[in-house]
C-alpha cells in the first residue's frame, strides 16, 4: 500500500464504510460471473456492519439483486447500478429504481458489438451495459470506437461512456454513484457519520469529488487519485485493512 491512512483514533460508530465491489474488495476476473466471495471476507463485511450499527453499504455498478446473489446470505445496504438503486436497510427490497431500464433497441446497437471477435464479453446491468474486453486486450480500440459511433447516432437518447479496467459502460445520464451516495448520507445511521469510500475506477472519481462536503475520506485502489487518503495497491490489501479494522476500534495502518 502507497500512502497509508494515518491511524485514526476515533472509534468506528463515527464513521461510514462505503465500497465499491469490483476492483476493490474483489479482483478483477476475466468474466463478471466469475469473481470469487470468500467465507473470510462476508465475515469481516458482517463484523464491520455490526460494529458501526449498519453503517457499511456497497457502491457498484452491478444491480442490488446481484451483490445479494454473491454476497449471500449477506445482504447490506446498497447503490446499485451506477445510482439507479438504492437500499438503505440491510435485508430491506431496494427502492423504486431512479431510472428505468436501458433500451432493449439501445442495448441491441451496443450488443452487437461483443460480434467483433471472441473474447468481448457483455454484462447488461439492466440499468446499464458493459463491454467487457479483458479476454481480447487488443479489441479496445474497436470497442470504444465502435461504441462512441453508436453515440453519435443516438442523439435523441441521453447515453454516456465510461472507460474502465479494460470494460466500457454503456448508461443513461441522470444518475451517479455520487448522487446516489448524497442521498444515502441522509439516512440514518450513515447520517452525521464521516464516510470512508473506497473505489477504483472511472465511475467513482465523481464519489471522491463530494468527499469533502461531508468530511469524508478517500481510498483508492490501483490507481492515484487527487484529494485522497490513502491510495492501497489491490483488492487483497482492501481486504486485510478491512479485516484488521473490524477487530480494531481505531483505523490503524496496515
Amino acid at each position: 500500500m502507497s500512502n497509508p491512512i494515518l491511524s485514526l483514533p476515533a472509534a468506528l460508530n463515527q464513521f461510514a464504510i462505503l465500497l465499491d465491489v469490483d476492483g476493490t474488495i474483489l479482483d478483477l476476473a476475466p468474466t463478471p460471473r466469475e469473481v470469487f466471495v470468500s467465507h473470510a471476507l462476508r465475515d469481516t463485511l458482517a463484523r464491520l456492519s455490526e460494529r458501526t450499527q449498519g453503517a457499511v453499504a456497497f457502491v457498484s455498478g452491478r444491480p442490488v439483486s446481484e451483490l445479494d446473489l454473491i454476497f449471500a446470505p449477506l445482504q447490506l445496504p446498497a447503490i446499485g447500478g451506477h445510482g439507479a438503486e438504492l437500499r438503505i436497510v440491510a435485508g430491506a427490497a431496494a427502492g423504486a429504481p431512479r431510472l428505468a431500464p436501458l433500451d432493449s433497441r439501445v442495448k441491441q446497437r451496443f450488443a452487437a458489438i461483443a460480434e467483433a471477435g471472441p473474447g468481448i464479453v457483455l454484462e447488461d446491468k439492466g440499468y446499464s451495459l458493459a463491454l467487457h474486453y479483458r479476454l481480447a486486450p487488443d479489441k479496445e480500440t474497436l470497442v470504444r470506437a465502435a461504441a462512441a459511433e453508436i453515440c453519435s447516432d443516438l442523439k435523441d437518447t441521453s447515453i454516456e461512456l465510461l472507460p474502465g479496467k479494460l470494460v466500457l459502460e454503456v448508461k443513461q445520464t441522470g444518475v451517479t454513484k455520487a448522487i446516489a451516495v448524497r442521498e444515502l448520507m441522509t439516512y440514518p445511521p450513515f447520517a452525521t457519520r464521516r464516510p470512508i469510500f473506497l473505489g477504483d475506477d472511472v465511475t467513482d472519481l465523481g464519489v471522491f469529488e463530494i468527499l469533502p462536503d461531508f468530511n469524508g475520506i478517500g481510498i483508492s485502489v490501483g490507481r492515484d487519485v487527487p484529494g485522497i487518503a490513502a491510495c492501497f495497491d489491490r483488492p487483497a490489501d482492501v481486504r486485510r485493512w478491512l479485516e484488521q479494522i473490524s477487530r480494531n476500534d481505531a483505523f490503524a495502518t496496515p
